[in-house]
């Protein structure tokens, strides 16, 4: 595969992408799957079944990633999300930023997405907000205070910041034997306590997480290993085709919808091309849409009153900021980031879950 032309191998990623986040939208509108919902779900009726399947779609993430690395057909090393910059006020702040934000919007970048599909309206404006702050966070003025103020407090490691790349540093085990045991341990172990509930174990929700899982490793082999080269025609460099960040990347729905929203607003500019993430934010909102409307379910859903377009409102900036600074979503930080086992990924995650569940303990007690 990396004998191919630089245009083939990022036709390949962006049509590779685009079928796999069809597939997941399709299964996950069917599934019902949704982090916040989770969340939610486990506050107000002590339900776990829907974490059940987010935590079985991480182990299958790990697990499958991990393998991927152990393989040898990629590096997480290499992933936007295992850079030795660990900053930690970004992970904690906009984490919890993005909790709220999707507790606000009645749901994450994905579910956003997901939402459009089937014809909500609310999610449509969600989106829009969504996508023009992360734009301003990642390049506009919003940049200022997030490179200066926030993205400046970091700690510098002497190498990447993934837990296996750490760990072997520090006791001077093979890398790869760590891979191996935290794989086992941490995503073995998320699979076990999912299976465990007899009440989860239903075909939509072993499907959904299936998918889910399945969809983050796809999406590392096709930007790490089929869109990878190690040396470019042009400038001889190790290069990452097809990726707005130039490193290998998998499913995530932050700034993606921010370039999405650049394509279109500077269609004619030849130098924007339809990246990985671009592909994924269409093909997931397709999946959902031809979903809904196969099932009859699509219909049109507007706001309450104004204090639902306000709450909506706010959500879609608060993610858009929060999911900049942390470095993705509940899918780009809670299934891709986690599957490469960064540090920052868990400091994320457990930060948006923390603003999640902060907003919705403060939005049932102002009912």
């Amino acid at each position: 595969m990396n004998e191919a032309n630089p245009a083939q191998l990022a036709s390949y990623l962006v049509w590779g992408s685009l079928a796999v986040s069809f597939a997941f939208g399709v299964v996950a509108n069917r599934s019902h799957f949704c982090t916040m919902g989770a969340v939610s779900d486990i506050l107000v009726m002590d339900n776990w079944t829907r974490m059940r399947m987010w935590m079985m779609a991480l182990a299958i993430a790990i697990l499958g990633t991990s393998g991927l690395q152990l393989a040898g057909m990629i590096d997480v090393s290499k992933s936007i999300y295992a850079t030795p910059n660990f900053t930690w006020l970004s992970y904690v702040i906009g984490g919890m930023l993005f909790g709220a934000g999707m507790t606000l919007a009645s749901g994450c970048g994905s579910k956003t997405l997901l939402r459009i599909g089937t014809g909500n309206l609310k999610s449509l404006v969600v989106a829009i907000v969504m996508a023009i702050t992360a734009y301003m966070t990642l390049r506009g003025i919003l940049a200022i205070p997030r490179v200066s103020a926030i993205d400046a407090i970091a700690v510098k490691f002497a190498m990447p910041q993934d837990l296996p790349t750490l760990l072997s540093g520090g006791t001077g085990i093979a890398r790869g034997t760590l891979v191996m045991a935290l794989a086992l341990i941490i995503g073995g172990g998320l699979l076990v306590f999912a299976l465990r509930s007899r009440e989860f174990r239903t075909f939509d929700n072993l499907l959904g997480a299936l998918v889910a899982g399945l969809a983050i490793v796809a999406g590392w082999y096709l930007s790490g290993s089929i869109g990878h080269l190690a040396e470019d025609p042009q400038t001889l460099e190790e290069k990452f085709y097809a990726t707005n960040s130039g490193r290998m990347e998998s499913l995530s729905f932050v700034s993606p919808l921010a370039y999405s929203l650049e394509l279109l607003m500077l269609w004619t500019d030849k130098s924007r091309v339809v990246t990985l993430g671009i592909a994924t934010t269409i093909g997931l909102c397709g999946g959902a849409f031809v979903h809904s409307v196969a099932t009859r379910s699509f219909r049109l859903e507007s706001f309450r009153d104004a204090r639902d377009l306000i709450n909506h409102l706010a959500g879609g900036v608060l993610m858009g900021f929060g999911g900049v600074l942390a470095l993705g979503c509940t899918i780009g930080q809670g299934l891709s980031g986690m599957s490469t086992l960064a540090l920052g990924s868990f400091l994320a995650l457990a930060s948006i879950i923390a603003g999640s569940v902060i907003t919705l303990k403060w939005q049932y007690r102002n009912a």
